[in-house]
């Protein structure tokens, strides 16, 4: 098993990341998760000034990898906010294009278990005119649904209700950033599969 150490934006990202679905996943393709999943309190406090300390703390528990998790928010391309994270401790950045937010729009069996609808899509979910959040809002809302609250709170039921997964945004035809995670971390299990 490789064992792998997640460095996170936020609380609902480390919800995620610790969730079973996704601690399952992992083990299924070689990877053992070790905890506890860092949350850094914001994506500011991702810049190398700050990382360092985080990182720290999982080189004394033998992790093979340090993977960071964070938003693109409002910068340009994702190469920027791996650029600008980069450190020699972490073997991967992932950045989820605009936010988390749009993972859970891609998910489209946990989006229809959230609305309580069969036939939700949503077609272009990293490419929303506003963050994912607001038009997770604006989805409740059309179709007289309760919003989804906070984002720490709608995570946690996205993963316990509603069986969010993050292979499952992957699967989405239009979400490549979860198929960006999905794939590196395929890589990684199966690397060390074939020692």
């Amino acid at each position: 098993m490789v064992r792998i150490g997640f460095i996170v934006e936020g609380g609902s990202e480390k919800v995620i990341v610790e969730s079973k679905q996704f601690r399952d996943w992992l083990h299924q393709n070689g990877i053992e998760l070790v905890f506890p999943v860092i949350d850094a309190k914001g994506g500011g406090n991702l810049l190398p000034k700050n990382i360092e300390p985080l990182v720290g703390r999982f080189r004394s528990l033998g992790v093979d990898h340090i993977c960071v998790l964070t938003d693109l928010e409002e910068e340009p391309n994702a190469q920027t906010v791996k650029n600008r994270i980069e450190n020699s401790n972490v073997s991967f950045v992932f950045v989820a294009v605009k936010a988390l937010e749009g993972w859970y729009l891609a998910d489209t069996e946990a989006m229809n278990k959230w609305l309580k609808e069969s036939d939700f899509y949503e077609e272009f979910p990293e490419l929303t005119h506003s963050k994912p959040w607001d038009r997770l809002k604006e989805i409740a809302q059309n179709l007289n649904r309760t919003g989804p609250g906070n984002k720490i709170s709608f995570a946690k039921k996205m993963v316990k209700y509603f069986n969010f997964q993050i292979s499952s945004s992957a699967q989405h035809n239009n979400c490549d950033s979860a198929k960006e995670l999905i794939r590196e971390l395929r890589s990684i299990g199966n690397s060390n599969s074939k020692h």
